[in-house]
């Protein structure tokens, strides 16, 4: 029986990345064209969204969502998230891009070098920032500003790499910068269960649930630049607060 659900494991994953790959090689090139043509990201939002979805049906990859009332389209926020997995943008992008025709992120600037992703990206709108380059990062920052002060909600993952436990890594300031500076809040959020998506050191596809919670906005409203440290910590005792809530009784275990 074992044999049998690892065998049918490695069907499934490879159905999956080969779906996306010819996904993203047949699509991706026009799309890209459209929207340098109408200088609209649009298309690549919901073409993004598409995908994602088509990834997450085939690996059986379910989402569930808790506080969705704070995601209003109408007011310009930071959303700031935990990270353990490469699952956790995507699910993030999954839930947001319906609600944000314009929904930015702010990411490693290493990125830009994956093809067609690269270009995505940079149509999209995405800020690329480069850790250990103050001048460039500078230059993202005050890019994201710029759009936040535009009407463009961001996404930022403040720990700016994947943690490999249930513990937050110390949190970036970047994204807090950004937040201050244009004057808008922040939603703090938790997400538990991207790690199951794939073993360390494997490639196949666990068909696992992520759950995600939005928390409460946190005004940087009278916060100057000095007042940094104080939002994040309260950003992310937000986050841990949640995180908390899915503290097992016992240890998982990958099937789980």
């Amino acid at each position: 029986m074992r044999v049998f659900r690892f065998c049918l494991k490695a069907l499934r994953s490879s159905v999956t990345y080969i779906s996306v790959t010819l996904y993203t090689l047949i699509i991706g090139p026009p799309v890209i064209m459209l929207a340098l043509v109408f200088r609209s990201p649009v298309v690549l939002y919901w073409t993004g969204y598409l995908g994602i979805h088509l990834a997450f049906r085939l690996a059986g990859i379910r989402v569930q969502s808790s506080g969705l009332t704070q995601v209003q389209p109408k007011r310009v926020v930071v959303y700031c998230a935990n990270h353990t997995s490469n699952i956790e943008p995507l699910v993030l992008f999954l839930l947001l891009s319906p609600h944000y025709p314009n929904i930015n992120i702010l990411y490693k600037a290493g990125l830009r070098k994956i093809p067609i992703l690269g270009l995505a990206f940079k149509l999209g709108g995405f800020v690329a920032i480069e850790r250990g380059n103050r001048d460039q990062s500078n230059l993202a920052i005050d890019q994201a500003v710029n759009s936040l002060r535009e009407g463009s909600s961001f996404l930022i993952f403040p720990e700016g790499t994947r943690s490999q436990t249930e513990e937050l890594l110390p949190f970036k300031k970047g994204g807090f910068i950004m937040a201050v500076r244009a004057h808008v809040p922040i939603i703090p959020v938790a997400m538990h269960g991207g790690r199951a998506v794939m073993r360390r050191g494997s490639a196949l596809l666990n068909p696992v649930t992520v759950h995600v919670q939005f928390g409460s906005p946190i005004s940087t409203r009278d916060r100057e630049f000095a007042d940094r440290e104080e939002l994040i910590a309260e950003t992310k005792s937000s986050i841990e607060d949640m995180l908390g809530r899915w503290k097992p009784t016992k240890p998982l275990t990958q099937s789980e």
